[in-house]
């Protein structure tokens, strides 16, 4: 059996990939992030793990998705099991918790989201996406609707669809389960 690295999937080697082939500087990159060089340098080495929000702002920065970078950080495999108590590719000390379900670059993205969430971020993914509350409750905004989620409750938003989410209960738990963006919609049902 495979054993894997106890400290998780490591994103720096996918982000520095990104960043060449934008040719830009660590520089450049912390300029439009907000982020230091050196803490950007330490990323990239695999010296520190980025909380989600650093992720994020990253990935704003490079012009891709946090879950593109996540998705880079491994290579795919054609079966793969993910344990329940296997570590995030991000820093373990970040309230905010997120651990790939699915890794690797695949048709599809899955997510599991733990704590709070940043509320005041808006997403826009190209393809469906799908949310499951699997613990606590969860507030989304969408299409300027709210929709309050509790446990069990699931959430599906079509490609396009401008939406944001928080948290709302201590201990939340939210699956997010998407078709990735490098697939090809077969079109928009709303046409």
């Amino acid at each position: 059996m495979a054993d894997e690295d106890a400290g998780g999937p490591r994103v720096g080697a996918g982000i520095r990939r990104r960043r060449r082939s934008l040719d830009l500087t660590l520089a450049d990159v912390a300029a439009r992030s907000g982020l230091s060089s050196p803490f950007l340098s330490q990323i990239e080495n695999d010296r520190a793990r980025p909380s989600m929000r650093s992720l994020q702002r990253v990935a704003d920065a490079l012009g891709t998705t946090a879950v593109q970078l996540l998705a880079s950080a491994e290579p795919p495999r054609t079966v793969d099991l993910v344990r329940a108590d296997e570590a995030s590719a991000l820093d373990p000390s970040d309230e905010a918790r997120v651990r790939p379900l699915v890794r690797g670059h695949h048709q599809l993205h899955a997510l599991e989201f733990t704590g709070d969430h940043d509320g005041t971020r808006e997403f826009r993914h190209r393809n469906d996406e799908l949310m499951y509350v699997a613990d606590g409750a969860a507030e989304v905004e969408a299409e300027g609707r709210g929709y309050r989620l509790v446990r069990g409750d699931t959430l599906y938003l079509t490609g396009g669809v401008a939406h944001r989410w928080r948290a709302t209960a201590p201990g939340t738990r939210v699956l997010l389960v998407a078709v990735a963006d490098h697939i090809e919609a077969t079109g928009d049902p709303r046409a």
